[in-house]
């Protein structure tokens, strides 16, 4: 079984949002689904998480190993020490899940796990807010609550509003309205029971899989297998990349293209492999180990809505780059 490298940080990603949004649900599609990836999950309430029984290998001490090679833990009276005692086990995590208590301010949160103290171990890989499209305005009374929903929303890369199939447009409008009041570039995926493609949440930072996107089991099919609200973008290339031009150009992406990820033949530094991680609005470029008896080469995929134009600003940027223009898929 593949180890990670002692130096490689683990990818956490971050699930906010208001209590009864579907963080839950989200949660339970990526503990059940034959994702391939040996990922841990901190949950503050294992009672909440309805885990198949056919897939529960092993229960000892508050952690559920499953047989998909997930791990479900519980979290202790300290969050920091029940994600690092993740890593410490003998299969070798390679990303954790956080899902925060409904009424937490992330704000302490992403705090916490960026201190200079953690970063070598854990790195914050995406904050991913659920917000419930029908009681998105519920409790007038409480202004409070929608203050907290705000800060919820503001601190996410990637913004899943769910339960849109118990709405309407007029809803769905006033919704649309609230957030533009307050954001700008948000990245916005609208769908019901937490049906959300897990490449797009998940940015663990294994590049032997860039070219595969992952989608939630059950989700609508459409060309290529794809769940046909989304479509994949793909590049792959020996043309050194300007790293400057590309984070210039992912900070720009249109809102509409909410994942990249990849490994860059950096003309900076064409010595190392260079991993990407685009969530949202977060984008990160680190350098890796050295090519050795590789041939330098970048492959980039990216993740977006089905409306292609999103993919006019990939083509471009791989342009400005130093890159021909690549096919989209």
């Amino acid at each position: 079984m593949r180890q990670r490298s002692d130096h490689a940080p683990v990818g956490l990603t971050v699930l906010t949002g208001f209590l009864g949004a579907g963080k839950t649900t989200l949660l339970n599609r990526i503990l059940s689904d034959d994702h391939g990836l040996r990922l841990a999950v901190l949950v503050n309430d294992f009672g909440a998480i309805n885990i198949d029984a056919e897939l529960v290998v092993n229960v000892d001490a508050g952690v559920i190993s499953l047989a998909n090679g997930c791990v479900c833990c519980e979290i202790r009276d300290d969050l920091v020490e029940s994600a690092m005692t993740l890593l410490d086990r003998e299969e070798g995590i390679e990303h954790i899940v956080l899902e925060a208590s409904g009424v937490a301010d992330p704000g302490g949160i992403f705090a916490t796990f960026n201190d200079p103290a953690l970063t070598e171990k854990i790195r914050v890989d995406g904050i991913v807010c659920v917000l419930d499209a029908e009681q998105v305005f519920a409790y007038p009374e409480y202004p409070a609550l929608l203050d907290l929903k705000l800060r919820q929303v503001g601190f996410a890369d990637m913004l899943v509003i769910n339960k849109v199939d118990l709405t309407g447009p007029e809803q769905m409008q006033q919704v649309h309205s609230w957030l533009d009041t307050h954001f700008a570039r948000l990245r916005i995926i609208e769908t019901s029971h937490g049906q959300v493609p897990l490449s797009l949440v998940l940015g663990v930072g294994d590049t032997d899989r860039v070219s595969k996107p992952t989608f939630p089991r059950g989700a609508p099919e459409g060309r290529d297998g794809h769940a046909k609200e989304f479509r994949t973008w793909s590049y792959e290339g020996s043309v050194p990349l300007s790293l400057e031009a590309l984070r210039i150009g992912l900070r720009q992406l249109p809102g509409t293209v909410f994942r990249v990820k990849g490994v860059l033949f950096a003309a900076e530094q064409p010595e190392l492999r260079h991993v990407l991680q685009v969530v949202g609005r977060r984008v990160e470029v680190t350098a890796g180990a050295p090519w050795d008896d590789q041939t330098p080469a970048s492959r980039i995929v990216a993740i977006g809505a089905l409306a292609a134009p999103d993919y006019e600003a990939l083509d471009s940027l791989m342009m400005r780059s130093g890159c021909r223009s690549p096919e989209s898929t």
